[in-house]
């Protein structure tokens, strides 16, 4: 009679949990001297550009066998112009979760921020330094940011239990949920998410599990960001 085995554990998603394929949207428009940048209720809206729309397709090509249920996407047109190929291809309409929107930066939108990191503003290697994006000059609190992450979330994952739901967002939105789900820790530790990528979340009551972060396989050739992965992306 043979011993019995015990094989290696394989994670399986608990009974009623929501998982959540977080998508930072694809590049966006550069920001041109002297020409304005669209806005949106105070924050920087740029279209998609001609990378990020094929990054878009990738995404789409990459989730489309994966069973998803709903797809959300903020108030800002980059995320509503990444998702459009996936919700496509699925027939779902994205729905907008306002509270997922980019942190805001204050006197830095408007382009200023790219422009400030770029050229290496002193406030912006002290809010490298100090990990909060607050440290630029009206910009949107961390614990605010926090807050208000945390309660769209929340509204996302009591609607979706046993479910698979792709939500495009930013990559300051993305680098503060996985930081959340790691516990804390340093502000910028999970900042540096990459245009087109996925990050995995499987979300059951007060536990956040952390399957995968900055997934770019599916990006081929554009799996590098082109520009420091914070926000305004």
């Amino acid at each position: 009679m043979a011993e019995r085995e015990y094989r290696q554990h394989r994670f399986t998603r608990p009974p009623g949990a929501t998982e959540l394929f977080l998508v930072r949207h694809g590049e966006s428009a550069p920001v041109v001297p002297g020409v304005s940048v669209p806005h949106v209720d105070g924050h920087d809206d740029p279209a998609l550009a001609p990378d990020g729309r094929e990054q878009a397709r990738r995404v789409a090509e990459r989730l489309a066998d994966q069973r998803i249920d709903a797809i959300y996407v903020t108030t800002l047109r980059r995320t509503q112009e990444t998702a459009a190929p996936l919700a496509e291809r699925l027939g779902l309409t994205p729905v907008v979760e306002p509270d997922l929107r980019e942190v805001n930066l204050g006197e830095w939108e408007g382009g200023e921020f790219r422009r400030r990191v770029a050229e290496g503003d002193p406030i912006a290697e002290r809010m490298f330094a100090d990990e909060r994006w607050d440290t630029i000059p009206g910009a949107e609190a961390t614990e605010a940011f926090n807050a208000r992450l945390r309660a769209g979330l929340d509204r996302i994952v009591t609607a979706h239990p046993d479910q698979r739901v792709v939500v495009v967002v930013h990559g300051g939105v993305i680098g503060e949920t996985m930081r959340i789900a790691a516990g804390g820790g340093r502000g910028f530790a999970f900042v540096g998410a990459d245009n087109g990528s996925i990050s995995h979340l499987v979300a059951h009551g007060e536990r956040w599990i952390i399957r995968r972060y900055n997934d770019t396989a599916h990006l081929g050739g554009f799996d590098l960001d082109p520009e420091p992965s914070l926000p305004e992306g």
